[in-house]
């Protein structure tokens, strides 16, 4: 069974290490400016010593991700297992590396394998119902690849295009999605536009991002690599004159950041999916033609 006690103990002792920064900061908790070890959350003030936290607004502390998961979201400890698994999901590597500081990590991209393309075609084709001409065009424009795992790779780019990370997505029967290690969402993001666009719209992932191009191209579809409502250069698009959007997951976690992001940055507006997710809108509206 998908929840069995095996499988719940297995994502258990993965997601455990996941410092509790990385879950605050997941969940769009804030720091208090003044003190470091404080947090603003929903459910009231928290301080963090390590992997050791308390809630000083409830009286209430414990220690792990886990237990502050399951105070900040108010669920029990399968929700919060399979929460921590899902939002925290990286490219195949220990539990502590998960959660480092990326800063101080050289990037490592995934080996490039053109023999591999046909599968990753085929996925975002027949499973994800991406148009077969925006996935040549990616591949060609050289921000997808495929790897010898058969993973599709959507690079990251920065300033002067450089290259600053990857969005990995599983292709095969093991189906996941993270980072590749060393990325620096900090510094860029994938993206696909139309020239001359002043509409740009944030999506959670990089198919996310396509699949709401693939509806509306009169824009330009970012994505933040997970919900984060304040991404470093949000701040640069705005002053540039952008009109924002916020395209997050029609879901609990997708709502509470987008509305974070709005009172960080009042001038953005909420886009939210009729679906899920604007890939869910996508294989709905290719599921009616």
């Amino acid at each position: 069974m998908l929840d069995s006690f095996e499988e719940i103990g297995n994502k258990a002792r993965l997601v455990r290490a996941i410092t509790l920064q990385a879950v605050l900061e997941r969940t769009g908790c804030s720091r208090d400016a003044l003190d470091q070890t404080k947090w603003h959350t929903p459910e009231g003030v928290i301080s963090v010593t390590g992997q050791k936290f308390m809630n000083w607004t409830q009286g209430a502390g414990g220690g792990g991700a886990i237990d502050l998961v399951m105070q900040l979201r108010r669920c029990d400890f399968k929700t919060a297992v399979f929460w921590l698994s899902h939002n925290f999901s990286h490219y195949p590597v220990t539990a502590p590396e998960r959660t480092a500081c990326v800063a101080n990590k050289a990037l490592v991209l995934p080996k490039r394998d053109d023999t591999r393309v046909p599968q990753i075609k085929n996925y975002l084709r027949q499973q994800r119902c991406i148009p077969a001409e925006l996935i040549v065009f990616l591949i060609h424009s050289a921000k997808l690849y495929a790897d010898d795992r058969a993973n599709a790779v959507f690079l990251l780019l920065g300033k002067e295009k450089r290259i600053v990370g990857a969005e990995l997505r599983g292709t095969s029967q093991s189906r996941w999605h993270g980072l590749a290690p060393g990325s620096r969402k900090d510094l860029g993001c994938f993206y696909v536009k139309k020239t001359g666009a002043t509409k740009v719209v944030l999506c959670e992932s990089a198919i996310d991002a396509i699949s709401y191009f693939a509806l509306q191209p009169n824009c330009i579809a970012l994505s933040t690599s997970g919900a984060n409502p304040n991404p470093a250069w949000l701040s640069i698009l705005i002053e540039k004159g952008f009109e924002i959007y916020c395209g997050f997951d029609s879901d609990e976690t997708g709502d509470y950041l987008a509305n974070r992001m709005i009172h960080l940055y009042p001038t953005v507006k909420r886009l939210r999916p009729p679906e899920k997710d604007w890939n869910e809108v996508l294989q709905s509206k290719s599921a009616l033609h």
